[in-house]
């Protein structure tokens, strides 16, 4: 087993049950972004772990001593404090008798070996996000499609990262249409709302910085494709992340100095990524490579100062920092929004402040 991991972070806390070694090994690489994980060979090293922490979700394999995954997803179910946890069981798609018996249980998921990362990842987020995704059924037609679209779009773009294929700028765009339609139609505020309590932080900050760019984009004019690279930008500038472990992503206290080289390639990371991609904007990667660079010179990864910086970077960096100021995070609860820009405010040095007191207006006339 992992080392532990204190119980008041459990709502990260995932569960990987049986299997091989390699097997459990393999799962908590998919997930080292997005959860904390313990991993559990047998059902009674899980069963003694349970009596002191309740995971956010289960990952149970079929193969498990003594009694096989299934007899432990029935032990889980009969628990008070467990019975309605997700729980995703992986296995052959030969053990038909195996599946059947565990997916007779509410609230499994079967993921079938061999997986990829993004339906595999989608699963499991699919459990841990039921409520909230059930409420995006109750919004108005466009934001539903807005939420619904760029999650699929992030979800395979996990699979084509693990694949080491480029991703599909067309698809991207065409995800981000309904998302760019209910901006400039002033009908976007249950996306932000909607997406705020789910647990995948990548996109959910992902998909808050695309709205808040096309809203910025909007305010300024854009419009057609300069508003599209916006959008698109915003939701790919951060893909990078999903190599960055989750300890790492979301420490709650300071990096350490070796903490902070693997907090900042994530840029490196996404720009590598993106320049595999073919007809993707310029703008997408202006975005992705230089949301962290300050006019001052004391942002990364090029260390940009001052007239090197174009506007588009000048924009995704004050959205970049509203949005991480405002997002809610495991470790905090969000900042409001006139807090964040006093902060903001005071870091004259590092943010264009023309761009930030239009940001400032946009806010403060009722735009969110």
């Amino acid at each position: 087993m992992t080392t532990s991991i204190d119980d008041r972070v459990q709502k990260s806390l995932v569960f990987v049950v049986g299997g091989s070694l390699l097997q459990r090994e393999e799962i908590a690489q998919n997930l080292k972004s997005f959860y904390l994980f313990e991993l559990f060979e047998s059902e009674s090293a899980v069963s003694e772990r349970l009596e002191t922490a309740v995971p956010t979700a289960i990952i149970i394999d079929e193969i498990l001593p003594p009694m096989g995954g299934a007899g432990l997803i029935a032990k889980v179910r009969g628990r008070d404090d467990t019975n309605n946890i997700p729980i995703v069981f992986t296995a052959e798609p030969k053990s038909a008798e195996m599946i059947a018996e565990a997916t007779s249980y509410d609230r499994v998921f079967l993921v079938e070996r061999p997986f990829k990362r993004g339906t595999f990842v989608g699963a499991l987020s699919s459990g841990v996000n039921a409520s909230v995704e059930a409420q995006w059924e109750g919004f108005e037609p466009i934001q539903k499609k807005a939420l619904k679209n760029t999650l699929s779009s992030f979800n395979s773009i996990a699979n084509l990262i693990q694949e080491g294929e480029p991703i599909p700028y067309e698809d991207v765009r065409d995800s981000c249409a309904p998302l760019v339609e209910a901006v400039q139609n002033n009908n976007f505020k249950d996306i932000l709302s909607g997406v705020s309590e789910h647990d995948n932080y990548t996109y959910v900050h992902s998909l808050r910085v695309a709205t808040f760019l096309s809203l910025f984009g909007n305010v300024l004019g854009m419009k057609g494709e300069d508003l599209m690279t916006l959008s698109t930008g915003g939701l790919l500038h951060d893909v990078g992340k999903m190599h960055i472990p989750h300890e790492v992503l979301n420490k709650p206290g300071k990096l350490t100095e070796d903490e902070y080289v693997i907090m900042q390639s994530h840029v490196n990371c996404t720009v590598d990524f993106l320049e595999e991609t073919s007809e993707l904007p310029k703008g997408v990667l202006i975005i992705a490579g230089q949301h962290h660079e300050k006019i001052d010179g004391t942002g990364y990864p090029y260390g940009l100062k001052g007239g090197k910086l174009n506007e588009l970077a000048r924009i995704a960096s004050i959205i970049d920092i509203f949005s991480a100021i405002t997002d809610r995070r495991v470790y905090k609860e969000p900042v409001p929004p006139e807090q964040a820009l006093k902060i903001m405010g005071n870091m004259n040095k590092q943010l264009d402040q023309n761009f930030l007191g239009v940001f400032r207006e946009m806010l403060l006339d009722g735009a969110t």
